[in-house]
């Protein structure tokens, strides 16, 4: 089984306002990607390093609602009071060559796998019925590319490289058993604190921690 980053997610409360306030953090303006109908979300996306991408993703104000809870928390009203403050990290996501075999030996719930199109592409996620992030939001969600170029070979590439993803856990030690178990730990750096999750970037404007 290989796992590898696939992208990261920010959320914001709006994507224009949060694709200005990126803009100034990053020193770059991250091209507009795509709608997800399935969520009712829409994105900003753009290359990060080594076929992982970064996106920028909010709630579609001109779509209908989804019939469901929306994944990375963006129905929650704490997540939604967050993003009224800016930009936050929300999520990462694993890129993996058997999503099955990841669901069926974690050790904890990552949620049901949903099929989601867009095009001639596809791809399967673990998405928590209750749009709920595992782990407190500190474990990454899984997905599963149909064959073919990762789609970050398609989106622009604007120097932004993602350097690392940061987690802080009160149980350090205990939770790197837990990225081990999901053959993850290699992914990402674990410290001791409260609980919270931050992306270090190489950018147009320096060295960025966005969380």
């Amino acid at each position: 089984m290989q796992n590898k980053i696939d992208h990261i997610a920010i959320g914001c409360k709006d994507l224009d306002s949060g694709a200005e306030a990126m803009e100034t953090i990053l020193g770059v303006a991250v091209p507009r990607g795509g709608k997800h109908a399935a969520m009712s979300t829409h994105n900003c996306v753009m290359q990060a390093g080594n076929e992982s991408f970064f996106e920028l993703i909010s709630i579609d104000p001109e779509a209908p609602e989804p019939g469901r809870v929306r994944w990375f928390t963006l129905d929650n009203p704490g997540t939604q009071r967050r993003l009224d403050e800016r930009p936050r990290a929300l999520t990462w996501v694993v890129n993996t060559s058997d999503l099955d075999a990841v669901v069926a030996t974690s050790p904890v719930d990552l949620g049901e796998i949903v099929d989601f199109a867009r095009g001639d592409r596809t791809w399967r996620l673990t998405v928590p019925k209750d749009g709920s992030l595992p782990g407190e939001g500190l474990l990454p969600a899984f997905i599963e590319w149909s064959p073919g170029p990762h789609p970050s070979t398609g989106q622009q590439e604007l120097g932004v490289q993602l350097q690392t993803i940061r987690l802080s856990h009160p149980e350090p030690e205990q939770f790197v058993s837990l990225l081990k178990a999901l053959n993850v730990d290699h992914l990402a750096e674990v410290v001791k604190g409260e609980p919270g999750l931050s992306f270090a970037l190489k950018t147009p404007n320096g060295a960025v921690v966005v969380d």
